[in-house]
């Protein structure tokens, strides 16, 4: 078996490292990864300025681009063949909720899904002390039997493990994608050189919708369970057809 890992943390996190180490036991492990923190990228790719290859060993380069620009790059010019499942994580932070929208791990998977691979990412939704290795157990467990059993067509998973304290866990829940995370902030500030410079800042905010709430991932991740929510390549809302025909244009 041959597995693609990238993440949006940087080839030097601590997460992928413990994910390449224990995917190892399942067959040949590539590691293609930025070569830097590209948080909050999402599917971005690099077409208008070269991408510079670092090699690091064997089967793990560095790239100075984003998450879809590794996969890319991994599928298309290193590997020796196409990988039988690709894998973007250990984030550090949860993906849930709208944030998937912004997620450069999130993009990773869904970029190897539209190039035909099947694909999760995984994320340890903890806020500081990370301990990788329940996360990296999953991931063995969910990769094996992706191997035998496949996913469905046109379908992504993103993976989202509480914060256990390193201790194992084997529950989960098959989600949907829950609502709003976080809400943006922006502050204005001035530089040592007197220009005023604007940054965009984050704060909680827990809100769903009633109607999602109950099969949410925030719900299971809150609840410690493992939060396994199946994203679909087709974007098209399908509902929306019927009010969309009385439109008058």
């Amino acid at each position: 078996m041959r597995l693609l890992l990238t993440n949006d943390d940087g080839i030097h996190s601590e997460g992928i490292k413990v994910l390449a180490d224990f995917l190892s036991v399942l067959g040949e492990v590539w590691v293609v990864a930025p070569d830097r923190e590209r948080n909050a990228v999402s599917h971005a790719l690099t077409l208008h300025r070269p991408l510079r290859l670092t090699k690091l060993s064997d089967y793990s380069y560095a790239v100075n681009g984003t998450p879809s620009d590794c996969i890319n790059i991994g599928i298309n010019f290193l590997l020796p063949a196409r990988p039988d499942l690709i894998v973007s994580g250990i984030n550090k932070g949860g993906n849930l909720g709208n944030d998937i929208n912004y997620s450069g791990t999130v993009a990773g998977a869904v970029e190897g899904a539209l190039m035909g691979v099947p694909s999760f990412s995984i994320s340890l939704s903890a806020d500081r002390d990370f301990k990788f290795k329940p996360a990296a157990q999953f991931a063995v467990r969910l990769a094996r039997s992706i191997a035998e059993n496949g996913l469905p067509g046109q379908t992504v998973l993103n993976v989202n493990v509480p914060d256990t304290g390193g201790k194992e866990i084997n529950r989960y829940t098959i989600t949907t994608q829950g609502t709003a995370t976080h809400t943006n902030t922006i502050e204005e500030k001035t530089d040592p050189r007197g220009f005023t410079y604007y940054w965009i800042g984050r704060k909680h905010d827990n809100r769903e919708e009633s109607n999602r709430a109950d099969t949410s991932d925030l719900k299971a991740v809150r609840e410690k369970s493992i939060s396994i929510t199946p994203l679909h390549l087709d974007r098209t809302h399908h509902a929306s057809f019927e009010a969309l025909t009385r439109l008058t244009l």
